[in-house]
């Protein structure tokens, strides 16, 4: 059985490292495969992140983040509900993103191109898409940069846009 993980997203993407716990008969192979496939991985960044693993403190971090997103999540379902309440909102469960279902006549584009020019960054699903379309329209709303005070102000500046 193998166990893997990573802190990207968790912790910082830009750092890389994840980690495989492996029965003991396949160290050796893995270790090789991960030398001949990624000889970059830097020997500091790997030290301070089993640092953190092996305290606690990483655990601790994921305990803390967990309770902030979720308050995030939440702030964001609650001002959705009030300003906006025909938006139907999936993918809540997948992370720091929510999917809003925009009705069937909205233009994906036109409502991402006016949020932003009120200053709120919204995303169209269309360009996350195998294929390029924007039907049915839908908006990729990403709570995990945003403040909890940041969410209320900024889903009331659009909410006529997503109705």
């Amino acid at each position: 059985m193998f166990t893997i993980g990573t802190v990207s997203k968790a912790l910082a993407p830009a750092v890389r490292l994840g980690w495989v716990l492996v029965p003991e008969s396949l160290v050796d192979a893995v270790a090789e495969e991960k030398r001949i496939s990624d000889r970059g991985s830097s020997g500091l960044d790997q030290l301070a992140v089993a640092a953190l693993l092996e305290s606690g403190r990483y655990d601790r971090h994921l305990r803390r983040m967990r309770i902030i997103y979720a308050r995030r999540r939440d702030v964001l379902i609650d001002a959705l509900t009030r300003h906006a309440p025909g938006v139907r909102l999936t993918g809540l469960a997948a992370g720091f993103h929510a999917v809003a279902h925009l009705p069937d006549s909205a233009d994906e584009q036109a409502v991402v191109i006016a949020a932003r020019e009120r200053l709120v960054g919204l995303y169209g699903m269309g360009r996350h898409r195998a294929a390029p379309t924007t039907a049915p329209p839908q908006l990729v709303l990403g709570f995990g940069h945003v403040s909890e005070r940041a969410v209320e102000p900024g889903i009331v500046a659009v909410a006529d846009l997503l109705r």
